[in-house]
């Protein structure tokens, strides 16, 4: 159920435009009931905003992002690059053991990585292309439903307002007929007003002039 319940009763089809001097009397009238703080507070019909809860690393970056400080870290490429081999001062110096195996394990990492990326675009050129045309018909099936609801609700739109239309028009004359009754009613108010005001006066001069003259 909508919290605040909207009525329109205007008739825009029948009422004529109101002035410049018009809306800026009604704005006037608006601004003069509406609360000092208005404009940064929200309705009480509003919800609060939930309670956001980010874990550190994503709040680091919402902090990182807020500040503008350049993008940092992130994942070494380098690791997946061909190691050089461990370099000996002369030929009769022995191999280091312990930097050979340091080498090895980057060879190994970066041969497991082209064997998995190579895999990957042999996938992607086997089985990419159907799945391509299969994710755009699925988004194009996706628009064209969306586009058949824009199209359904702007012409239910245009089906009120037509019938809204036929609807006014139809009661220009019972409305002028009313309004014009309307004027003559209140107009006869104020004469009867004014001919009752004219006869209370009346009737004080009257009394006013009888006292003067039982006091003589």
């Amino acid at each position: 159920m909508s919290l605040i319940t909207e009525v329109h009763d205007s008739l825009p089809y029948i009422d004529a435009e109101p002035s410049a001097s018009a809306r800026q009397k009604a704005a006037q009238l608006i601004n003069a009931e509406l609360a000092p703080e208005h404009s940064s507070t929200l309705h009480p019909s509003i919800p609060a905003s939930p309670q956001q809860k980010f874990s550190p690393l994503f709040q680091q970056e919402i902090d990182r992002k807020a500040t503008g400080a350049p993008l940092t870290g992130g994942i070494d490429l380098t690791r997946y690059e061909a190691p050089e081999p461990p370099t000996r001062n002369s030929d009769t110096e022995p191999p280091n053991l312990t930097e050979w195996r340091e080498t090895l394990r980057k060879a190994y990492t970066s041969s497991s990585h082209l064997t998995k990326r190579h895999e990957n675009l042999s996938l992607l050129e086997a089985h990419g292309k159907n799945a391509w045309l299969i994710g755009n018909s699925q988004l194009e099936e996706i628009l064209r439903v969306m586009e058949k609801e824009l199209a359904d609700t702007k012409g239910a739109a245009e089906e009120v307002n037509r019938q809204r239309k036929i609807a006014q028009d139809a009661s220009v004359g019972e409305l002028t007929s009313l309004e014009e009754t309307w004027k003559r009613g209140v107009g006869a108010v104020l004469d009867v007003e004014l001919a009752s005001e004219a006869l209370r006066m009346q009737i004080l001069d009257q009394r006013r002039s009888a006292a003067q003259q039982h006091e003589r």
